[in-house]
């Protein structure tokens, strides 16, 4: 038997959908039918993955670690670790007071500052995590306006700017806690540039997610096999026995991986799956 862990928007979906290639869902269908166990793995909170679950998983780590579950109705909760009200708010006010552009995610919902989709309308095609955001605006997975935040538990904070040292402030005031995992997306043919990215505990990753699954249902990480496409991936592909990147994916993840299947429109999963005789 192996462990199966599949990173969400640029691996299962193309960026910010909720419908998995068809051949994806055979694939994960005959896999599991094998006697193999497939997980999401995914930046995702539990609210924006829940459209994915009317496809059959055997659990999910999501918030990038934060909240780990399993069961057939994904019932029993293997690690929850929020961020605690004081470092919530501590983020949010460093960054707003800089013009960072956040989204909150919580278990049940997500939050985000109402101007980003005009932000966003003006930084040109970036990355998966530029996409996803995109399309997230537009109601696939949810987002509602920061002014109607209910006050949930927080794990995660997304973050959108123009300059790197807009998050100075929020580094020095969380350095030492939590990982600020950002990158430039450069803006079409011009010199302006996105920062994005996410705002993590170090307390937890994707890889740790990882471990907590294997050692639940008693298999060594050996038999582990990992799937994503960008950097936030990194902890899981470093983690699992076996890595792949797709190859919409980030060359310094692929570089990293130990094996690059075809893009997720291209129907790498199916391939991949196939090629490591997962079905």
């Amino acid at each position: 038997m192996k462990l199966i862990f599949l990173d969400i928007d640029g691996t299962l979906t193309k960026p910010g959908e909720n419908t998995p290639p068809a051949s994806a869902v055979d694939a994960i269908e005959k896999a599991r039918a094998k006697g193999n166990k497939v997980f999401l793995c995914t930046g995702r909170n539990p609210d924006m993955l829940r459209p994915l679950l009317r496809y059959q998983f055997d659990g999910f780590i999501s918030c990038a670690g934060g909240y780990v579950a399993v069961g057939e109705k994904y019932d029993e909760i293997l690690y929850d670790h929020p961020m605690t009200p004081e470092q919530r708010d501590t983020a949010l006010n460093a960054l707003h007071k800089h013009g960072v552009f956040c989204t909150i995610e919580a278990e049940k919902g997500s939050w985000g500052d109402e101007n980003l989709g005009e932000f966003l309308s003006g930084q040109g095609e970036g990355n998966s995590e530029l996409e996803r955001w995109r399309k997230a605006l537009a109601g696939n997975l949810g987002i509602k306006p920061m002014k109607e935040y209910d006050g949930s538990p927080v794990y995660k904070v997304v973050i959108m700017c123009q300059k790197m040292e807009q998050l100075d402030e929020a580094k020095k005031l969380m350095g030492d806690e939590f990982n600020f995992v950002v990158q430039e997306v450069k803006v079409g043919n011009t010199s302006s540039q996105c920062i994005n990215g996410e705002i993590i505990n170090k307390e937890f990753n994707k890889g740790l997610g990882v471990e907590i699954i294997c050692r639940r249902f008693g298999v060594p990480i050996s038999d582990t096999i990992g799937f994503g496409d960008s950097m936030n991936d990194l902890e899981m592909i470093q983690t699992v026995g076996f890595s792949v990147c797709m190859a919409n994916g980030s060359e310094k993840l692929q570089k990293l991986s130990d094996m690059v299947c075809a893009s997720v429109s291209e129907d790498g999963l199916a391939k991949a799956f196939a090629n490591l005789h997962l079905i």
